[in-house]
C-alpha cells in the first residue's frame, strides 16, 4: 500500500458502518486526490440480539455480528470466503437456524487464538480485507437507557429489539431515551483503536443506529477524549430515516444534540440527506411503520438554532 493519501477511521456498527466501508474501499490505494492510504473501522460490541446475542450468551464471548459485517464489506466481493462469512442458516428446527456462518467462524477463531481481538485479525487476514477492524472495547459491556418517563431499559435488545431468525416479534413502545450509559462505565478501548484515532486525517461517525451503534462507542471515556482532542476532520453522517425505538420523531438537530450531550464536541461537520429517498426505500419504511405502528420520517433541522460550543 502506498504511503500517500488519506488516513480514514469510521466509527459505528450495524449495517450503516458496513455499508459505508463497502463504498470507501474502492478508494483504498486508488489513483487521484481522494486516495485512501489507510482505512479502519471502530466497531461497537454491545449487540445482544440475533445470532450474536445467542453466541454471547452461550460462550461468554463478545458479539461478532457487526465485526463480521465489516470484515465482509472490506473483503473482495468475488471471494468465495466472503460469501461463506455472509451465509446464514435458515430458521427452522435446527439449532443453527438464524446463525451466520461468519459468526460461528469468529467464535471458533476466538477459542483457537484465545482472544477476540486476535480472532478479528486472523479473519481479516484470511479474507485479505482492504482495511483494519478494531472492536471499540474488549470489555463485556451492556447498555442502560434512561427514559423520559423515569424508567430504564437494560440491554441493546430492550432498546431497539432484535431477533434470531426471520420473524420480528411485536414490541411495546417505550418513552423517548434521555440518557444512555454503559456497564461497566470504566470500560477501556483497545490500544489499536486509540492509535488509529490519533493517526487519522478524517474521522467518520455513522451512519447507524443512534443509541445502539453510534453513541455506545462514544461512551468509552478514553475514546471520547481522543475524539475531542483529535486534529482530524470529524464528520457525523446522519441517518436518512428515523428509527423505531431509538430516534422516533427526531430532527437532524436532535441526532446531533444527543451525540454532543453524551460525548462533548466530537463533530466538526454534519452530513444529512437533502433529497427524497427512493420509492422502494420509502415503501419498506411504510411497511415497517404500519407493522410497528410508529411514525418514520427523514430527519431535518427542525428549528433555526446555533449551538454554543464554547462551554464544551
Amino acid at each position: 500500500m502506498r504511503h500517500h493519501g488519506l488516513n480514514i477511521i469510521a466509527i459505528g456498527g450495524g449495517t450503516g458502518l458496513s455499508t459505508l466501508l463497502r463504498g470507501l474501499k474502492a478508494y483504498v490505494d486508488a489513483d487521484g486526490p481522494w486516495s485512501i492510504a489507510r482505512l479502519g473501522a471502530i466497531v461497537t460490541v454491545t449487540d445482544e440480539g440475533g445470532s450474536s446475542g445467542a453466541l454471547r450468551k452461550e460462550f461468554g464471548m463478545l458479539p461478532p455480528g457487526d465485526i463480521r459485517n465489516c470484515i465482509v464489506a472490506l473483503a473482495e466481493e468475488e471471494q468465495l470466503l466472503s460469501r461463506l462469512f455472509s451465509y446464514r442458516f435458515q430458521s427452522g428446527e435446527s439449532s443453527l437456524g438464524g446463525h451466520s456462518l461468519g459468526n460461528l467462524l469468529i467464535a471458533a477463531l476466538t477459542d483457537i487464538t484465545g482472544s477476540f481481538d486476535q480472532a478479528i485479525l486472523t479473519a481479516s487476514e484470511v479474507l485479505n480485507i482492504a482495511g483494519e477492524i478494531y472492536p471499540s472495547t474488549l470489555a463485556d459491556v451492556r447498555l442502560r437507557a434512561t427514559l423520559a418517563d423515569g424508567s430504564a431499559l437494560l440491554g441493546e435488545v430492550a432498546i431497539s429489539g432484535s431477533y434470531l431468525g426471520e420473524k420480528r416479534p411485536e414490541r411495546p413502545h417505550h418513552a423517548r431515551i434521555t440518557h444512555l450509559a454503559i456497564d461497566p462505565a470504566d470500560a477501556q478501548p483497545t490500544d489499536r483503536a486509540i492509535e488509529a484515532l490519533h493517526a487519522a486525517d478524517l474521522i467518520l461517525i455513522g451512519p447507524g443506529s443512534l443509541y445502539t451503534s453510534i453513541i455506545p462507542n462514544l461512551l468509552i471515556k478514553p475514546m471520547a477524549e481522543a475524539l475531542r482532542q483529535s486534529r482530524a476532520l470529524r464528520v457525523y453522517v446522519c441517518n436518512v430515516m428515523t428509527q423505531p425505538g431509538e430516534s422516533d420523531g427526531y430532527t437532524a438537530e436532535e441526532h446531533l444534540q444527543a451525540i454532543i450531550e453524551h460525548a462533548g464536541l466530537v463533530v466538526d461537520v454534519m452530513i444529512l440527506n437533502g433529497g427524497r429517498p427512493s420509492e422502494a426505500i420509502l415503501g419498506a419504511y411504510v411497511f415497517r411503520r404500519h407493522h410497528q405502528g410508529r411514525q418514520l420520517r427523514t430527519p431535518r433541522f427542525g428549528r433555526a438554532r446555533r449551538y454554543d460550543f464554547s462551554a464544551l
